[in-house]
């Protein structure tokens, strides 16, 4: 058997994948304008909506363009001084001007070779460094995967903030789950961040998935669009069922690829989400999980609970993503099979 297009492990784009062309396009072509109209960007959704690979995407796409220098950091790492060692160690024509003018020694990076004493602190010798890049006309992109709040994280988007405001050429584009995003943007001193463009990664369109099931697994219209449906349009489901669709080699969904694809849903994802739930919104689940759409007031009635208490609730399981609160007063899964592992916990 020829090995599956489809794949569940994180943090690569696989063969077979449905782009955000879209929102990739949007990215790029706001960072290529002249003067720059935004300079950070940050990509959200829950674990497996697909933001590492969209963000792959936007950095494979710019990669292709001399303009840009693309830099990843760690939100938990030495950030700033990570982006100035990346920059002398990668790009050639940094690194003359680095040794020719800057002594990086005190922060253990490259050879002092200068007769200058130490720069103050990395921020200063980032500054300098950003100056070069503007005077060769390029552009530095500073890419952070799986963002939460660190210090050094907050430390860093306040001195963006400074570098911006000098109109240096240096952009942040940053990917991390709802919570994650929204406890920085929430941080003192970071209103820069909390305006920055937001991009949510909403479900894929269904009928592209079905489209894709057709020509990819030779599947009949009314199969495919089944298996689209089950998907619900999340990116890690629209994986797995390909995956083990076409593993199976089944052109009917049997009661083996729900069980693969549940197994898959349960280790790679719900484990996670369940265990960062409180108490109180498992015990909500628990009730939400017995129809496909329930209405508000069915679910106090059947709970015996009031509206003030449902709030907190309602409001994370929103903001994780796991129920959908775009139609008012009206509670529905966002998540594929979420129903059958709510289940399962309750045995």
């Amino acid at each position: 058997m020829s090995r599956s297009p489809y794949s569940i492990n994180f943090g690569k784009i696989p063969t077979q994948y449905i782009s955000r062309s879209l929102l990739i396009d949007d990215v790029i072509d706001i960072l290529n304008s002249e003067p720059a109209e935004e300079q950070a960007f940050k990509l959200t959704g829950v674990r497996g909506a697909g933001k590492t690979v969209t963000l792959t995407a936007i950095e494979k796409e710019l990669a292709n363009d001399d303009t840009w220098i693309i830099v990843d950091v760690k939100s938990n790492g030495e950030i700033i001084k990570e982006i100035v060692a990346n920059l002398y160690g990668t790009v050639p024509f940094l690194s003359s001007f680095i040794d020719a003018n800057l002594n990086l020694s005190a922060f253990g990076i490259g050879l002092n070779i200068s007769k200058k004493g130490p720069d103050v602190s990395t921020d200063v010798i980032l500054k300098k460094i950003l100056t070069e890049v503007k005077s060769k006309n390029k552009k530095v992109l500073v890419v952070i995967d799986e963002a939460r709040k660190t210090k050094e994280l907050v430390d860093f988007i306040q001195e963006f903030q400074i570098l911006i405001r000098n109109d240096l050429p240096i952009y942040l584009l940053a990917a991390g789950l709802y919570e994650d995003i929204e406890s920085i943007e929430n941080a003192d001193g970071l209103t820069f961040f909390l305006r920055a463009t937001k991009y949510e990664m909403k479900p894929l369109n269904l009928t592209v998935i079905e489209e894709d099931y057709e020509r990819t697994l030779g599947l009949d219209e009314e199969v495919a669009r089944q298996l689209a449906l089950s998907t619900k349009g999340y990116a890690f489901a629209y994986q797995a069922f390909g995956k083990y669709m076409w593993e199976t080699g089944e052109k009917t969904i049997t009661k083996t690829v729900f069980a693969l694809v549940d197994e898959a849903l349960e280790v790679k994802v719900y484990d996670k989400i369940w265990s960062e739930l409180r108490e109180k919104e498992k015990w909500y689940l628990t009730f939400i999980v017995k129809r496909d759409v329930m209405t508000a007031t069915e679910l106090l009635e059947e709970t015996k609970t009031s509206h003030s208490e449902w709030s907190e609730p309602r409001k994370r399981l929103i903001e994780k993503g796991i129920i959908d609160g775009s139609e008012r007063g009206i509670i529905k899964l966002r998540l594929p099979r979420f129903k059958e592992f709510v289940e399962k916990q309750s045995v």
